[in-house]
């Protein structure tokens, strides 16, 4: 009670309540240099984002595909690619329009999703590709 009361009148404020922010999952960033050693050599299935900065509709697969990494925290690695940073593995899996989604097993494309689809789509293409294990 008696430091309430001197920090009323002493002008001192009590420290502000902290919060806790959580952290978003793990969205991987690859790069050419590294994408063999971190998608191709994954002990679990990948989904890798294959996306660029000045494509409007790579914004919302990036949103779902953030959702993926929280919904599949653990049972699958999610990655991101820049195109126009890293062009040769976009030329490597014939990556030709943008958004690609490529879901990946032991380093091996076993499905592919070009453009904007519904989250849900995705999610049952995951489904899939996590029952095939």
């Amino acid at each position: 009670m008696f430091t309430k009361l001197k920090q009323r009148f002493s002008g001192a404020r009590p420290p502000a309540p902290t919060t806790v922010t959580p952290t978003p999952p793990p969205i991987l960033d690859v790069t050419d240099a590294d994408f063999a050693a971190v998608v191709g050599q994954a002990s679990l299935p990948a989904v890798v984002d294959f996306w660029a900065e000045w494509c409007q509709p790579c914004q919302v697969m990036s949103a779902y595909v953030g959702f993926l990494a929280k919904e599949y925290e653990g049972r699958l690695l999610v990655a991101a690619l820049d195109t126009d940073e890293n062009p040769e593995t976009p030329q490597r899996y014939n990556v030709m329009g943008l958004p690609t989604l490529l879901l990946l097993r032991g380093g091996e494309e076993v499905d592919r999703i070009v453009g904007v689809v519904g989250y849900e789509e995705i999610k049952a293409r995951v489904n899939r590709l996590l029952q095939e294990q």
